[in-house]
């Protein structure tokens, strides 16, 4: 359930990042795209090592003290992890600031030098975060998410707007207009770290006599001194740190590689290789990591639980809930990689319309589809290793598909005209290899064997006859609205473009839902653990549930505060007498 509402937290995140930045992208132009997304690949790097990965590891750490009643350390090593994070963000936002201009081209440093104070602010945020994930409810990680993102694209579109305009009235270049709507672009998304930064603080503060009442209850005698607290955030934060950068640094590592070959080996210029690789990562990537975020989402949920049952020994448990994890994540993948080859035109064309690229960029959807699954696997993967205790074994693993990929996107690059789609082939391989390593290792250190019938094979036979559904609807609407306009550029514009894509996409959804259960893919337990289950399972079923219209007047409270939780747990206490 919790791993569903951050999945479900991760989707609006993904839909409001794609709306926005269709309009963005129009108003910066593929040049401004490409010079904001080179940035943000380094700017990403750099956060990475000096916060992003907190949540994860902070949870991990605290989630095993809650778990056994040791409140007054989980709240100890809180504290050292806000320490850790405000010393290593002000490191990051000066490196990012000073050395810009060595990190990326001259064009591209402007945008990044903009991105330098975020990095700061996002330590704190992802504390503040992890220590909630840690109590097990992802509700206000999920809130704060949508709100920054709802935030960043609105400041991401009007700044970068106004210093477009303001360009072009002084009749600057075409790449200074760029480089002004990308920095306009890279100020949407401070702020919206900064706004959801205040939501966490309130709710923190909100929480905090609760969070006080359970330490002055704890009796734990061993409290952890600041030696031992530091040794123990190193120890989960540096292998969690390495192993999340080198799984992303293939972005970077992509980026470096492709427009250093084109600029030397194809005559390219800075703007050229820029504005092409801004088609593969700024607007390829980012439709391609809509149905990726629900494989991030259900990582970052599993770590305290699974961190929770190893501490106690549950093995059992742990397996259990590490196969209901890569269950759920596939069931949505599968077909998420179908649609995206079925349905790639329309979806381009509705998110990035600009006529010149969008069959390139379609193309290279199509080609990426697979990653969908292979990443899904991948992250879910690293999050159970790092869960249980094997930290290390990610990083290596991450290290070795790096380097086979560096390896693969050289020679491609060098000796073939694949251009984009050498990346393409590239990031296959890198997931693939991620996929099958931490598979193996999961198969050795946790005795973890998979199941593949209901995991895999069914939602698959699902997803097939799911693709087929999609193409078809999609071919026939095409040729309906062909045959009523009389002009073939109709059919992929505006209202007719969308029309299609709706059509085709209620009509894919129902065979694969209905497919998924008439296979026996899912039963009516698992539909009961997702997020509104019931009421699922109720139509699934025939008995079809009221909605429960009662509310929570205390919504910002996790603990005694509030009244329905006090009536649970009575209820509780009377079943088990």
């Amino acid at each position: 359930m919790q791993a569903g509402i951050l999945a479900m937290a991760g989707i609006i995140v993904r839909i409001i990042g794609i709306l926005y930045r269709s309009p963005l992208v129009a108003i910066i132009g593929d040049e401004g795209n490409g010079y904001y997304n080179t940035a943000y690949a380094i700017y990403t790097i750099i956060l990475l090592v000096s916060s992003y990965s907190i949540p994860s590891a902070i949870s991990k750490v605290i989630a095993a003290r809650l778990g056994v009643g040791e409140y007054k350390n989980a709240h100890r090593l809180f504290m050292g992890a806000l320490l850790y994070v405000i010393i290593m963000g002000g490191i990051g936002s000066f490196v990012c600031f000073v050395y810009a201009g060595k990190l990326v081209g001259e064009n591209s440093a402007h945008v990044l030098r903009i991105f330098a104070p975020t990095i700061f602010f996002s330590g704190i945020l992802g504390t503040l975060r992890g220590y909630f994930q840690a109590h097990q409810t992802m509700v206000f990680t999920s809130y704060s998410q949508i709100l920054e993102q709802i935030i960043n694209a609105s400041v991401s579109i009007g700044t970068a707007y106004i210093f477009v305009k303001a360009l072009t009235q002084d009749g600057e270049a075409e790449t200074t207009i760029a480089i002004g709507g990308a920095k306009g672009s890279a100020m949407g998304t401070g702020a919206g770290v900064l706004i959801a930064l205040a939501f966490m603080l309130l709710v923190y503060f909100v929480n905090m006599s609760y969070f006080r009442k359970r330490r002055k209850k704890d009796r734990t005698k061993e409290l952890l001194n600041p030696i031992q607290i530091g040794g123990i955030i190193f120890g989960m934060v540096t292998p969690v740190v390495l192993s999340t950068c080198i799984y992303n640094l293939s972005t970077a590592s992509n980026l470096k590689i492709y427009q250093g070959i084109m600029q030397s080996d194809y005559g390219y210029t800075e703007a050229m290789a820029t504005t092409a690789y801004g088609l593969f990562a700024g607007k390829a990537m980012q439709i391609i990591n809509i149905p990726i975020a629900i494989a991030s989402a259900m990582s970052s949920a599993i770590i305290p639980t699974i961190a929770h049952s190893h501490e106690r020994g549950e093995y059992d448990s742990e397996k259990k809930k590490i196969a209901s994890a890569i269950k759920a994540t596939m069931i949505i993948a599968i077909p998420s990689a179908f649609c995206l080859l079925a349905l790639s035109e329309p979806i381009t064309l509705l998110l990035y319309p600009q006529r010149s690229s969008y069959l390139m960029v379609s193309g290279l959807i199509k080609a990426l589809s697979v990653t969908v699954i292979l990443y899904g696997l991948s992250t879910l993967g690293n999050a159970v290793l790092q869960g249980t205790g094997n930290v290390n074994i990610p990083v290596i693993n991450a290290a070795i598909a790096l380097g086979v990929q560096a390896g693969v996107l050289v020679l491609l690059l060098k000796y073939t005209d694949l251009g984009l789609y050498a990346l393409v082939i590239a990031t296959i391989v890198y997931s693939f290899m991620m996929c099958i390593l931490n598979g193996l290792a999961m198969r050795f250190k946790l005795e973890y064997k998979q199941e593949f019938i209901k995991t895999i094979c069914l939602p698959a036979l699902a997803a097939i006859c799911m693709f087929l559904a999609a193409f078809v609807a999609n071919y026939v609407i095409s040729i309906i609205i062909r045959y009523i306009y009389k002009d073939e550029t109709l059919v992929i514009t505006g209202l007719n473009n969308l029309i299609r894509l709706l059509i085709s996409i209620v009509v894919a959804l129902a065979v694969y839902g209905v497919l998924l259960i008439k296979l026996g893919a899912v039963t009516e337990n698992e539909i009961k653990q997702m997020p509104g289950g019931t009421r699922i399972a109720g139509v699934v079923s025939g008995r079809i549930k009221p909605l429960n219209m009662e509310k929570n007047s205390k919504r910002f409270a996790v603990g005694k505060g509030s009244k329905p939780l006090r009536r649970r747990r009575k209820s509780v206490r009377k079943r088990k007498i």
